[in-house]
Formats: structure tokens, sequence, C-alpha cells
């Protein structure tokens, strides 16, 4: 609140008789120290000038800044007394503005922006890696924004692409963004990568918002440091969560976008909540929490992580604020009730496909039950918290062994750890009031750091519990959850140096962020370095897990991708050494074969690759080319066919077989399989100007 100004700039008021206790008794002109209340020290005589210049008047120093500033005042004078500037010096009267400026909120979101910038600046000609080519560049949802205005057409394309319309149905949101950057710039990577780092700007911007608001809420009132001055603290959360090189998989890797977004939805959602508690305005309070509830709706149709989005706002809610029990529910229920909204797409997703959970996106997971998956992620959330805390040793493909055992030497110390530590954010959340025992409240801050905790588990319950997806560990995971861990550690710093000396406590609260900040951005700046390519990419996973198959795997495609085959088959060949279960690699290597035109090898590769796993389609296609450019007609359409009937949602083996057929002198064949594989991938061109020419030849 801005307290009182008169037009004239004067104070003059403040002389007289009966004087506001909220403002310094002397008016414009009067000499501060001959009142004998401030040393002649530079803060000491830019309050008096900037009070003489007029800064105080209607678009001068609040309330709240004047004291800030009488801190820093006094906090000097403890510093070194006698030492400022001579008492009169000359001081500019728009230095008080500076002051304002630099503490404001607008100021701040720049700098995040900027920090951002800086961090994510060698992204945007990142090429698509990895899964991407099969998920956004031959994607029919993602090519036609008809499927959008009209989702149930798209249950036509369920028989072909069937794990893409699971997709479809689960992250509506997160698809409809990438069909909107395909019909801007189409598949230009850059525009891409841009929507990725501003999503992740207004992430940091709205964490920021977050914990301003919060250090606003009545628990904070009195009794605060943090509260005093909000700003500062948030800007360091926000900070630490824009440049940290934790989040460059969430960011860099195009399809991760999802994260994210969803994120962006759940900030939103959880500040306007938060908006709407403090607000005294009926409107503004019910167009704020209809946001909320919107932001919500569109959370849960981004990523299934949002799903504990209300229980993150039940507990602020608890927390932060007092109601009584029946307003409380009817805030809350509208939000709970969007948690069905997951649970709703699954049942209309096993309904509409006829098939169970097991086939949803990634929960592709024979190999480990949910208890083993349950155990490894115990070790699996310690590595996120050590990459929060030392971000050193940055995986893309992370080498874990799938625990069985609760007794296990790892397992059971990372149990107990992660238990500790949840068990000390409940303590701090209650205010160190502990049922039973002895009843010692903590500073209030401490509360903002135990739901900061709370908050980390939670938000990383759903891919890291009982639930088993097909990949252990994956360092986009902790994006939502680190927002909670940034806003634990400033918490919790700032309650250490409270029993600093307060000289060294305002150096260490300026210096420590700016340090660790700086140091953050170069790390992830030279982690996104990794991600420039494929190659340069899974080199560095093979150095940091050389004992684990698909990094070698992998490695071995983006070498083949660029036409380095030599270097290619010696990584096919390590995958198959590590891992001889593997069918992946013998596929890979008879693609290579085939293409140098050693067609003996690609067959008995091809035959390897079936006998380790009978039902993959890949391998049976390829064998039927091999055949097929051997003269072996017959033996190819047997491939073919089989290929087909293994796996009816690829498209190759159609088009093989339509090619193949049209060669035979069988158009309507020919025809026929190519319609089938472009039902399958719409937009092939070369299988688009084969069916041009069946069409012709009839």
């Amino acid at each position: 609140m801005e307290g009182p100004h008169h037009r004239n700039g004067n104070f003059s008021h403040f002389t007289t008789g009966k004087k506001p206790r909220s403002f310094p008794p002397w008016g414009r002109g009067i000499n501060a120290q001959k009142c004998g209340m401030i040393d002649p020290g530079p803060v000491g005589v830019q309050l008096e000038a900037a009070l003489a210049g007029g800064v105080c008047s209607e678009k001068g120093l609040s309330a709240r800044a004047w004291f800030q500033m009488k801190e820093s005042m006094e906090m000097g004078r403890k510093e070194a007394p006698g030492k400022g500037a001579a008492h009169g010096s000359p001081v500019p009267p728009w230095s008080g503005r500076l002051i304002s400026l630099a503490g404001s909120s607008w100021i701040h979101a720049a700098l995040i922006a900027v920090a951002v910038a800086a961090a994510y600046s060698n992204t945007l000609r990142v090429p698509f890696l990895w899964d991407e080519p099969h998920f956004l560049v031959h994607n029919p949802f993602v090519r036609d924004i008809y499927y959008f205005v009209c989702p149930w057409d798209a249950r036509e394309l369920k028989a072909g692409n069937g794990f893409l319309y699971s997709f479809f149905v689960l992250r509506y949101v997160g698809f409809l963004s990438f069909a909107l950057n395909y019909g801007v710039n189409g598949f230009s990577v850059a525009g891409y990568h841009a929507v990725n780092i501003a999503l992740h700007m207004a992430n940091a911007i709205l964490l920021y918002a977050l914990a301003v608001l919060t250090l606003r809420t009545p628990l904070f009132a009195d009794g605060s440091p943090l509260a005093r001055n909000p700003r500062p603290a948030a800007l360091v959360c926000s900070l630490l969560f824009a440049v940290h090189p934790l989040h460059t998989m969430a960011v860099t890797y195009i399809f991760q976008r999802f994260v994210p977004l969803a994120t962006f939805f759940f900030l939103v959602s959880l500040d306007a909540y938060a908006a709407s508690r403090m607000s005294a305005d009926r409107e503004r309070k019910a167009w704020l929490y209809g946001t909320s509830v919107a932001s919500a709706i569109l959370a849960m149709k981004t990523k299934e992580i949002a799903f504990t989005l209300p229980v993150i706002i039940c507990l602020y809610e608890c927390l932060f604020f007092t109601d009584t029990p029946k307003r409380r529910a009817l805030l809350l229920a509208p939000l709970a009730l969007t948690m069905t909204i997951i649970p709703a797409s699954v049942a209309y997703l096993m309904y509409t496909m006829g098939t169970g959970a097991d086939a949803l996106p990634g929960y592709v997971s024979p190999v480990y039950s949910r208890w083993q998956y349950m155990l490894t992620e115990f070790r699996v959330v310690v590595t996120y918290l050590r990459l929060l805390l030392v971000p050193v040793g940055q995986n893309v493909d992370h080498d874990y062994l799938v625990s069985a055992s609760f007794l296990n030497l790892q397992v059971l110390p990372a149990f107990c750890f992660l238990a500790a530590f949840f068990l000390l954010g409940v303590y701090l959340a209650v205010g160190g009031k502990w049922p039973g025992g002895r009843k010692t409240p903590f500073p209030v801050d401490a509360r903002l750091a135990g739901f900061g905790i709370l908050w980390f588990f939670i938000t990383l319950s759903v891919e890291s519990s009982v639930v088993p997806l097909s990949r252990l560990v994956d360092e986009y995971r902790p994006y939502l959850p680190s927002a909670g861990a940034v806003i634990a550690a400033v918490a919790g710093v700032s309650l250490a140096l409270r029993k600093a000396p307060p000289a060294a406590a305002k150096r260490i609260g300026v210096v420590l962020p700016v340090l660790l900040a700086s140091l953050l951005g170069v790390a992830a700046h030279e982690r996104n370095a990794v991600w420039k390519n494929g190659i340069s990419l899974w080199e560095d996973a093979e150095r940091k897990s050389p004992m684990k198959a698909s990094v070698h795997t992998n490695l071995g495609w983006a070498y083949h991708e660029q036409g380095m085959f030599d270097k290619a088959i010696a990584e096919y060949r390590t995958a198959i050494r590590l891992d001889p279960g593997a069918s992946l690699p013998h596929v890979d290597l008879g693609a290579i074969y085939l293409t140098k035109g050693m067609l003996g090898e690609a067959v008995a590769e091809d035959l390897a690759a079936i006998k380790t796993d009978p039902v993959a389609a890949e391998p049976r296609n390829n064998l039927g080319f091999a055949y097929q450019t051997l003269g072996m007609f017959d033996k190819a359409v047997e491939e073919y066919t089989a290929a087909e009937r293994m796996n009816p949602n690829y498209a190759e083996p159609h088009f093989n077989l339509g090619y193949l057929w049209y060669r035979m002198g069988e158009t309507e064949k020919a025809r026929r399989e190519t319609i089938a594989g472009l039902e399958i991938k719409p937009y092939d061109e070369q299988a688009r100007r084969l069916l041009d020419q069946i069409t012709a030849k009839r």
C-alpha cells in the first residue's frame, strides 16, 4: 500500500504535532542527521536526498520500500560507522527511482527471460532426435488439424495408428500444440524449439508469481523476513528453476513438450487459485477461480502428471489459508472433479480400442512387476534429488538394474532417506507441531519449506511409484517436482541465514544466488550442446552407460543415418554382445547389409532377429525385401504378409507388397495394399507416387 502523498511532493505535516507512525519524523529540507535519526552514511544521504527531491511523491516510495531503505540504512550503520559519504554529498534525485525499478516485477521477469534465452540459445537448430520422427514427423494427427476440430473422426485411424491414437486421446492439448506448430512452420525445428523455450520461460515467471503470492498470504503477515519483500526470494526460486541443467531434456527434447506444457497449466491453475483467495473484488475473484478450474482441465488433457494438481491445491489451501470446512469443500470440489478426466480418458480409450491398460502410452513393461518398479524407483528418486543438488553425470539413458528385494543394500537406505525427507516435509508443513508430542512452533517460513518438499514427492508420484513405465529413469520427470524443490531450498536457506550475523547474511543472500544461477546457467548451456545431433547425444550416453545395449543400438542408428556404416556395424555388434536377446540390433544390422548389397548377411541377421523375437514385424518386412531383391517372390510375399499380421499398424510391408504386386502385374492387389499402407501413413510421398502409377496403369 502506498503511503500518504502530496502533489507538491512535501511532507510538511510530518513536522507538526501528531505524526503518522509509518513515516520518518522529518519533513522536506530537514537535516535527518541533526534530528539524531541517522548517520551521514551513503544510504542516509540517499534517503535524505530522495525525500528532499520529492521522490516520495505520488509515484515514489511506498511504506514497504521506505522500511526497506531504513533497514538497509541501519545495516550500513552497523557495518561501517562513520565511513559513509560526507554529509550533504550530491545524490541524483532519481536514485530512489532506480532502487524501486531494480525491485520491479517486470525487471525480474525480463531477467528470467534473458537467463532462459542464454541457457537455451544453442538449441534452435537441434534436429528431430530419437523417436521424434515417428511421434511427430510421420504422425497423421500432427499433420492434420481436422482431427482436433472433429476428434471423434480420429477413431478411423486407430486401426493403423493405435499407439499414436492412444496418445491423441490422453494428451489432446499437447498434440494440438504440435499440430499448430506444424500449421505455422511445417517441420522446421526452430519453431518447435522456440515454443518449448517460451513455455519454460513462462513456467519460471509463473513460479516467481506463485512465490510472491504465497508470501503475501495471511500466514506470512507477521514474523516472516521473506514476506517483508517477497520479490528477491521469488526471483531466486525462479532463476534456479529457469537455468537448472536437469531441465534440458524436458525443454530441448521437442517431443517432451508435454511436460513443460502441463506444468504451465498446472502453475496457471495454482497461481489463479491463490490470487482468487486473496482478492477482495467478487468479480475478479470469480474470474480467477474460473481460470484455475479451466487450466486444471487443460492440464489433465496435456499429460498425466497433472493428476496431482487438485492434491497440491488442497495442500496449499490447508497450509496457507484459514476457512470453514464447508467453504473449503465448496472451493475444492470443482477442482477435485477434474481428477476424473484422466481415468475417464483411459476408460474411453480401452473401450474404443478394445484393449487393456497395458496398451496405454508408456505402460509397456512385462519385464518387471509393479513391486519391482516401485523398489527401483526408491533409488531413482534419490538420483533425481542428487541431480537437482549436483547436476553432474546427466544422461539421456541411465543404466539402472531392476531391484527385486526391499532388503537390497541400495533399496533400503534409499527408502529410509526418502521416508525421513518426506516426514521432515510433513513436520515443517504442520509448523513443528507433532501429534502427541512436544509442540514447538517453527517460523512460518518453515511451512513454505515443508510445502516445497511435499510438492516434490506428490508431483513425482505419478511416474515414480507403482505404475510401471517402460523406462525406469527419465530426466524430464523431475521438471514439475523441481519447482517444489527450489521453493523448499530457498526457504530452508533463508531459515539458516537467520542465525548468521546480519552483514554476513546479507552478503550470502546476494552472492550465493548469483553464483549458483551463473554456474547452473553455464552447465545448462553446455548440456544443451550435447543435444546438437544424434551422434553427440548417444556418444555422451555411451561414455556414461557403456554396458547398456540400447545405448549402443541408438548410437549405431545415429551413425547409420549419417552413412557411417562401419561405426554403426561395430555398435550393433556390441549391443548384440551385451544383450543377445535383443532383436533390434539384428534388424538394424540387417538393414545396413541390405543397403550395402550384402544380401546373404542381411538374411542371416533378419532370421536371427526373428528367432530372438518371433512376433516382431520389422525383421520379417526386411527379410521379405531381401527375398524380393534375390528374386524369391513367393517367400517375399510370405514374409510381407506375416509382417502385416504381426503389426497391423506397420505401413512398410503394405507398401513393399504393393510394389511387388505392381512389378508382377497384379495391379488390383497392388492398389489394395498401397491404399492400406496409406491409411496408416498417409503422408508417405513415395507411396502416393506408387499409387498414381498403379492407377494410371489400370
